[in-house]
C-alpha cells in the first residue's frame, strides 16, 4: 500500500543556500514523520474495525475485507478531506459505524469501504463486479450518486434519494450504509464552510433523520438531530448541552434514589434485569421547549429510566408487565401516560412499555420497560430486526409492512422523483418547511413561508422582481404558502417592484427587511421629485423654504415624515394646489397665536415675561393660564410619570412621557423644540390611563372588576371591553386617575381579585408601558 500527498517547498527570501537546504531537509523529515504517523493511524482504525467485526466473520470474510481495504486505500491515496486528513479515514469510519452501531455484517463492511471509489476515483462498477462480485456491485451502485444535468422540474437530490430507496426492492443495506455515511459526514462537519454546513445539516433533518427513525435506528436518528441543531443553531445547542452537564450530578443522585427500592423488588422476583437512566437528546429537549414555549428549567422529563429484562421470547410480554406492576406498586402512575408498544409495536418495529410515574420528590419520571431483544431493535433498528427475523409469531412484522409500502410507492413509475419524495415525507411533521430550487438545491424556510419569502431567500433582486412562481410546474400567486417538497421556479419581470402589500405576504425577517428597504429607496426617489414641485409652489407664494415651513407642511397634511409628504406630492396623492390652502390657514393661525413660542428659547422668553421671573421649566397644573399645552394622546401621561414638553408647529406645546413610543424621534431629531416640564404638586385633574387585565374566567368576575374600580376606589371609567376564550379572559380598560400613585393603587387592587393573573398599563398602541 502507498499513501502519498503532493509536496511543496518552503523557501525563505534572502536565505543562503545552506539555510535553504536545512529548511528543505527539515520539511522533508517532518513530512515523512507525518506520513508515518498517518499510516499508523490508518492501521489502528482498520484494526479496530476488524475487532468490532470479528463476531460476524466466517470463512474468508477477513480476506475479502482486507482486499476491499487495500483497494480503497490505493484508490483514495492522493485524496484528502476538507479537514486535511487522509480520505481513507472516512470509508473506514463508515464501515465501523455499520458494524458497531448498526450491527451489519461483512458484506456491508466491504461495501462501506468501497462506497466512494466509483463516484470519486477511476474505478467503475464493472471493476467492482469483476473483483468482488455482482452483489457488491449492486449495493455500491445504489450508494453512487447520479451524475449529469437534470431536466427542468427534476431534482438531483430527489433523484438520488429515490435511487437509494429503490434498493429496498433488492437490498436494504444500501440505505443503512448511506445512513452510516451521513452520520460520519455530520460528525466531521466542522471542517466544512458555513454554507455547506447549513446545506448538509438541512438535508439531514429533512430526509435522513426521518429515514433513520422510520427504520428504527433511534440512536442514529437522535444523533443526526442533535448534530443538525449544533450546526444550524449552535447557541441553543450549546446552552442546552451546558445545562444538561450542570445537572448531571443531581440527576445521577436522583436516579440512584429512584431505582433503589425497585432493585430490591426486581431481585426478589428473580428477574434478570439491567436498570439505567439516560438523558433525553438535546434536540428533543429543544423541541419540547419550543412547542410548549417553556424554558429548560420547566422541562420535567429531562431523562428516562430504562429497565431491560433478559428473558426468552415467549416470556417477554408477561415479564414486562410484571416489571410494570413492581414500578407502579411503589410509584403512582399517570394513567394518561401509559404507552403499550409491546402488544402493538410501532410501524418501525419499536417495542416497549412506557409509563410516567410520580417520584417521592414530587417529580414526574418516565420509565421504559423492555427486553434485551426489544432494546437492541430500538437502538439498532432494521439490522437487529433482521437478526430476530426467525423469532416465533412474526415479531416486528410492522417494519416489514412499512418496507412493503415503500416498495409499492416505488413501483408507481409514473411519479416523478419530487412526487415520490413528497409522498415519502407526507406523514412527517417539521417546524420548518424544506423546498427545492429548480436545480434541486434543498432550502429550509420557516413554516408558513410563501413564494415571496423563497424568492428573497434566493436573492434580493429575484425577490424584488418576482411576479409569481411555478410550484411543481403549476402557476401560483405570490402569497402561496410553501409545503415540504415543493420545487419552486420564480418568475420575474424587470417592470416589477415591491409594494406595501407585499409585507402581508412574507414571514421571514430577510424578506420584510428587503421589502422595506426597497420601499424606502423608492420613497426617496419620489421625494426628490416631490420636493421640486413644492419648491416651485412655495416660490409662487413667495415663501422661503425654511425648516419651519417644511415641518408645518408635514403637520398640515398629517404625514409622519417629510419623505412621506413629498413622495405623496410626487404621486399626486397630495394636490400642490392645496399648499395654497395651507398658507391661508397658517396666516390665520399666526394672527391668532402672535406671541406664542416656536421653539424652546422663545418659550423660555415668553414664560419669563408672563411669570415675571426667569424660568425654563413648565409646571403642569400651575402654568395652564400662562402657557397653552395639551397632553399627547400617544402616551397619555399622568402625574408621577417622567415627562417633557414639545413645542409643535401648529398645536402648541404637547406633554409626552419620556417612555413615549415617539420620544426617541422627538428628542433626537427636534431637540430645539424640547422643553423641561414637571408636575406641580397642586395638580388635581383627571388623566386617562389604558390598562389590560388578564386572568381565568369565572361567573361574576366582571362585576368584581367594575365594583373594585367604581365603588371601592371611586375611579371613573371611560371605556371597558372584555373577551373570553377557553376559560381565559382579557379586558381592556380606560380609567381616569389623578396620578401615577393613584394608578398603581388601582392596579394593586385589581391584582387582588380572585382569578386575575396580570394587570398592565399599555400605551396607545397596546404596548406594555414602562414606569408603572
Amino acid at each position: 500500500m502507498v499513501w502519498d500527498r503532493p509536496l511543496g517547498s518552503r523557501q525563505k527570501a534572502g536565505a543562503s543556500g545552506l539555510d535553504r537546504l536545512v529548511i528543505i531537509s527539515l520539511f522533508w523529515i517532518m513530512t515523512e514523520i507525518d506520513k508515518e504517523e498517518e499510516k499508523k493511524q490508518i492501521l489502528r482504525r482498520y484494526r479496530r474495525l476488524l475487532r468490532h467485526a470479528k463476531p460476524f466473520l466466517k470463512d474468508d470474510d477477513a480476506k475479502l475485507i482486507r482486499k476491499a481495504f487495500n483497494v480503497a486505500a490505493e484508490a483514495h491515496r492522493h485524496m484528502r478531506r476538507k479537514s486535511g486528513e487522509p480520505y481513507i479515514y472516512h470509508p473506514i469510519e463508515v464501515a465501523d459505524i455499520c458494524v458497531s452501531e448498526i450491527g451489519l455484517g461483512p458484506t456491508s463492511i466491504v461495501c462501506a469501504l468501497l462506497h466512494d471509489v466509483v463516484e470519486d476515483t477511476e474505478w467503475t462498477l464493472e471493476d467492482i463486479e469483476r473483483e468482488f462480485g455482482r452483489k457488491y456491485a449492486r449495493i455500491i451502485d445504489g450508494l453512487t450518486k447520479i451524475s449529469g444535468v437534470f431536466e427542468q422540474g427534476t431534482s438531483a437530490q430527489a433523484e438520488n434519494f429515490r435511487k437509494m430507496l429503490l434498493t429496498l426492492s433488492d437490498d436494504v443495506r444500501v440505505i443503512l450504509i448511506k445512513l452510516a455515511d451521513r452520520l460520519h459526514n455530520m460528525r466531521t462537519l466542522q471542517s466544512m464552510p458555513r454554507n455547506k454546513q447549513l446545506k448538509i445539516a438541512s438535508e439531514t433533518i429533512y430526509l435522513y433523520a426521518p429515514l433513520a427513525h422510520r427504520l428504527g435506528l433511534y440512536a442514529i436518528k437522535s444523533e443526526l438531530e442533535d448534530l443538525h441543531l449544533k450546526y444550524s443553531d449552535y447557541t441553543t445547542y450549546r446552552g442546552i448541552a451546558d445545562k444538561i452537564n450542570e445537572t448531571k450530578t443531581a440527576r445521577a443522585n436522583f436516579i440512584r434514589s429512584f431505582i433503589k427500592p425497585l432493585q430490591k423488588e426486581l431481585n426478589d422476583s428473580k428477574l434478570n434485569y439491567e436498570i439505567k437512566g439516560r438523558p433525553k437528546s438535546i434536540h428533543s429537549i429543544w423541541n419540547k421547549m419550543k412547542k410548549q414555549n417553556i424554558p429548560f428549567e420547566e422541562v420535567y422529563d429531562l431523562f428516562a429510566i430504562r429497565i431491560i429484562l433478559d428473558v426468552p421470547f415467549e416470556l417477554e410480554k408477561s415479564a414486562c408487565w410484571r416489571a410494570y406492576s413492581i414500578v407502579t406498586d411503589y410509584y403512582s402512575p399517570n394513567p394518561d401516560r401509559l404507552r403499550d408498544w409491546i402488544s402493538t409495536p410501532k410501524g418501525n418495529g419499536y417495542e416497549s412499555l412506557h409509563t410516567t410515574v410520580m417520584s417521592r420528590q414530587g417529580k414526574w419520571v418516565e420509565v421504559q420497560i423492555r427486553t434485551r431483544r426489544m432494546d437492541e431493535i430500538a437502538e439498532k433498528g432494521y439490522a437487529a430486526h433482521w437478526k430476530y427475523k426467525e423469532t416465533p409469531k412474526g415479531a416486528n412484522s410492522g417494519l416489514e409492512q412499512w418496507i412493503s409500502r415503500v416498495r409499492g410507492m416505488l413501483e408507481q413509475t409514473e411519479k416523478t422523483a419530487m412526487e415520490f419524495v413528497d409522498d415519502f415525507k407526507s406523514n412527517l411533521v417539521n417546524e420548518e418547511v424544506f423546498v427545492f430550487t429548480p436545480k434541486g438545491e434543498l432550502r429550509p424556510l420557516p413554516k408558513h413561508s410563501t413564494v415571496l419569502d423563497f424568492a428573497f431567500d434566493i436573492h434580493t433582486e429575484v425577490g424584488a422582481r418576482c411576479i409569481g412562481a411555478k410550484v411543481n410546474q403549476k402557476l401560483v400567486p405570490l402569497n402561496y404558502k410553501l409545503r415540504n417538497g415543493d420545487q419552486i421556479e420564480i418568475i420575474t419581470s424587470v417592470k416589477q417592484k415591491p409594494n406595501e402589500g407585499w409585507l402581508n405576504y412574507v414571514v421571514t425577517s430577510k424578506a420584510r427587511h428587503k421589502i422595506k428597504d426597497s420601499l424606502h429607496e423608492e420613497k426617496k426617489r419620489l421625494a426628490s421629485d416631490g420636493k421640486e414641485i413644492v419648491l416651485r409652489k412655495l416660490k409662487q407664494m413667495k415663501l422661503e423654504p425654511t425648516n419651519e415651513i417644511w415641518v408645518s407642511l408635514r403637520d398640515h397634511f398629517g404625514e409622519k415624515t417629510q419623505t412621506d409628504f413629498l413622495s405623496k406630492v410626487a404621486l399626486g396623492k397630495i394636490d400642490p394646489k392645496d399648499i395654497k390652502k395651507f398658507q391661508e390657514r397658517r396666516e390665520r393661525v399666526t394672527k391668532k397665536r402672535t406671541g406664542r413660542a416656536s421653539d424652546a428659547k422663545s418659550f423660555e422668553k415668553a414664560l419669563t415675561k408672563e411669570k415675571g421671573e426667569k424660568t425654563n421649566e413648565l409646571l403642569i397644573g400651575e402654568d395652564m393660564d400662562v402657557v397653552d399645552y395639551n397632553f399627547a394622546k400617544c402616551c397619555q401621561p399622568i402625574p408621577g410619570d417622567d415627562i417633557f414638553g414639545f413645542v409643535t408647529v401648529s398645536e402648541g406645546i404637547k406633554i409626552h412621557r419620556t417612555s413615549c413610543p415617539n420620544a426617541v424621534e422627538l428628542l433626537s431629531n427636534h431637540g430645539h423644540r424640547v422643553i423641561k416640564a414637571r408636575w406641580a404638586s397642586a395638580a388635581s385633574n383627571d388623566f386617562v390611563a389604558d390598562l389590560v387585565v388578564i386572568g381565568t374566567d369565572r361567573v361574576g368576575l366582571i362585576n368584581d372588576v367594575t365594583k373594585t374600580i367604581s365603588e371601592d376606589l371611586q375611579v371613573n371609567m371611560r371605556s371597558m371591553s372584555f373577551s373570553s376564550d377557553s376559560g381565559i379572559f382579557e379586558g381592556s380598560l380606560q380609567v381616569y386617575v389623578h396620578s401615577l400613585k393613584h394608578l398603581n393603587t388601582l392596579i394593586k387592587a385589581l391584582k387582588s381579585i380572585q382569578g386575575v393573573i396580570k394587570v398592565k398599563r399599555v400605551d396607545s398602541k397596546g404596548n406594555m408601558a414602562t414606569g408603572s
